[in-house]
């Protein structure tokens, strides 16, 4: 089984990341990873957090001369922060901000301090989540498999996008950076953010997550906890400021008739073929071949410059949030999340149904069958 955890605080050392499961043979470099990490640092409308750090992975174990041997591949990503708080005198948080973990996460854990709380609890830890999707990343790649992403909306401002190739909508998204494939409604998603950040305020938005080459048959419509959409919903549901996830065109397709939502099949010369993907890609908690299309809802971030009423849980008096070095924006970086989470979910599905304790054999049963 192919599994990670990970490790660290946003203000200490540094965040880790162990991986367990992965086929021996693996080529690994780091330059591809931190070509993500990269990625998710920029993006219009971060915070001043990302002009201090400086992203990189480093493999402390589970690789020889580049690839990997089959044992935990284990990985670090330096926080330089740390130096700026290490030795610093602190008092106590003790005003939480709504929306956040904040409040519920000091009460499970009996803590005084919500610092405690929001170390863990930042997004600064999907660092090491997307270093953990560029290894998935690098094993899909093996076997014809790729995910990218864009966003479709932020702050309100819709991008128009249905007459748009998927291709080029992921290859426009690379070069902006917004992660819009359309221009125009970049433009306006950019003054939008503007707003936000002279009012004080932060933006939600949407973004989409397409794998590209997925074989027929990953997940399995057998058991609830096999079936891949739920894996997927819950993998992209778990990063920070997630509160909505469908597959496909779902809740549109929901105010329709079955027979304007389900994917007519005619036949073809490699046997049955669709000329539509509302599905998304999974049926019966199955891949059916067509591009996997993940739509994400993405809150405001809680941190706002402009206060919110809150209780002091020192005095219990009414009072506002503190302010928090935080972004505007951070629906562009919550994507490249969403890529690595993503490929991680389908890394481990392809492990499941091809098995293989080397690279070499995993491809083998993968070609074997296309």
């Amino acid at each position: 089984m192919l599994r990670f955890l990970t490790a660290g605080e946003s203000h200490g050392p540094c965040l880790v990341a162990i991986i367990e499961g992965l086929p021996a043979g693996l080529p690994l470099e780091a330059e591809e990873i931190n070509q993500d990490l990269r990625r998710r640092q920029g993006g219009y409308g971060r915070g001043g957090r990302q002009r201090i750090e400086r992203d990189a992975v480093e493999f402390l174990s589970g690789l020889h001369e580049g690839r990997t041997i089959g044992s935990p591949l284990a990985m670090m990503i330096r926080n330089r922060d740390w130096e700026n708080w290490r030795g610093r005198q602190i008092p106590p948080w003790t005003r939480p901000r709504p929306g956040h973990a904040d409040l519920a996460g000091a009460r499970k854990y009996g803590l005084q301090d919500l610092r405690l709380v929001a170390e863990r609890a930042s997004a600064r830890e999907t660092a090491i989540r997307v270093a953990v999707g560029g290894v998935a990343k690098a094993l899909l790649k093996r076997v014809g498999i790729s995910v990218g992403s864009y966003v479709e909306a932020i702050g309100g401002v819709q991008a128009e996008l249905d007459e748009m190739p998927l291709g080029e909508r992921l290859a426009r998204a690379r070069t902006s950076d917004v992660l819009c494939p359309d221009e125009e409604a970049a433009a306006r998603m950019r003054a939008r953010i503007d707003e936000a950040r002279a009012a004080g305020d932060s933006l939600g938005g949407i973004f989409v997550v397409v794998a590209q080459g997925v074989p027929v048959g990953l997940g399995s419509h057998v058991h609830w906890d096999r079936r891949l959409d739920g894996q997927l919903a819950q993998a992209v549901m778990n990063i920070q400021a997630i509160k909505g996830v469908e597959i496909g065109p779902a809740f549109a397709n929901a105010a329709l008739p079955g027979t304007q939502v389900h994917d007519a099949l005619y036949p073809g010369e490699n046997g049955p073929q669709r000329r539509t993907n509302r599905a998304g890609g999974l049926e019966g908690g199955m891949t059916n071949g067509e591009p996997i299309l993940v739509r994400t809802a993405m809150k405001p971030i809680p941190t706002t410059l402009s206060p919110i009423p809150t209780v002091d849980l020192a005095t219990g008096e009414a009072t506002t949030t503190q302010y928090q070095r935080s972004d505007v924006c951070a629906v562009p970086a919550a994507a490249v999340v969403g890529e690595a989470m993503v490929a991680w979910v389908l890394a481990r599905a392809l492990l499941e149904r091809y098995g293989g304790d080397t690279l070499e054999a995993l491809m083998r049963r993968v070609n074997n069958e296309r």
